[in-house]
């Protein structure tokens, strides 16, 4: 009893005692960013004529049954070149590799796309749209125009608009340098751009975007070149259908060469544009 007690040391008894502290439930959990993996496994019969299912993996086990080429069974267990196989909810076998070939049963598996991301790349876009136009120091009015884009990445569009308002500012007297005068505007005028649009959110229902680009405003006989930037959002009610709400800044300068003036026009609108 006593070379017993001599040979349980303090070392093997911590070890004794380590081996029998039950592993934690976080130790033992999976890794969460472990891939799926696929583990069910079929064979189909590819054997022409009669294809052997017996008893047990090797040639000296009883004939189980006989099949033809091209039925399906799920795999138990493989033994070396044999495939234990179900045969119905009660019953087993085996079958020899030569006269099958193993495969992935992906039969139970659902495609679900993402309906928060789709790609657009290779799009072209067409939006028809309205709103209101605030031309600097002149009249609130009626804007129509459209758009024409192309989806040259995920996040970006390339597309070039053209619009049409008409201003009025009724007669108001205006106080020059050495007089009173009375002035009145009545003018169509006509823009068009070419932007690059930048997607925040690619890909989703609700996609908002920031823009820019440059371009002219023809009013009054005279062509203006006119910078523009703003903001807005998508929302696609369907794959290739969304409304587009908008804002947009523009920039130029107008009037005779004695009098000329920065203007600074606001745009808001709305409109539906379709992917095609």
């Amino acid at each position: 009893m006593h070379r017993i007690r001599q040979a349980i040391t303090p070392a093997l008894l911590a070890a004794v005692l380590m081996s029998a502290v039950p592993v934690r439930a976080q130790d033992a959990r999976p890794e969460l960013n472990a891939p799926y993996i696929l583990t069910e496994k079929k064979v189909r019969l590819i054997g022409e004529g009669d294809n052997v299912v017996r008893s047990g993996p090797g040639n000296t086990f009883a004939l189980v049954a006989v099949y033809s080429k091209g039925v399906e069974f799920l795999v138990i267990a493989k033994k070396d070149d044999w495939y234990n196989i179900r045969l119905s909810d009660v019953h087993t076998g085996w079958v020899h590799a030569s006269l099958c070939k193993e495969f992935d049963d992906m039969s139970d598996l659902e495609f679900r796309p993402n309906p928060r991301l789709f790609s657009r790349v290779g799009s072209f876009s067409a939006t028809a749209y309205t709103g209101g136009y605030a031309f600097d120091r002149k009249s609130n009015s009626f804007v129509l125009g459209g758009r024409i884009g192309y989806y040259v990445l995920e996040f970006m569009e390339v597309e070039g608009t053209v619009g049409w308002t008409h201003v009025v500012r009724p007669a108001e007297i205006v106080e020059s340098l050495f007089d009173l005068v009375l002035e009145e505007e009545d003018f169509h005028m006509l823009y068009y751009a070419m932007n690059v649009t930048y997607k925040i959110l690619p890909g989703r229902q609700m996609v908002p975007f920031i823009t820019g680009g440059a371009g002219s405003s023809i009013m009054q006989g005279e062509t203006e070149t006119s910078f523009n930037f703003g903001a807005g959002l998508d929302f696609f009610v369907r794959k290739s259908t969304a409304v587009r709400f908008e804002f947009r800044d523009y920039q130029f300068d107008s009037g005779s060469a004695s009098s000329r003036r920065e203007n600074t026009n606001f745009e808001f609108t709305v409109g539906t544009t379709l992917l095609f």
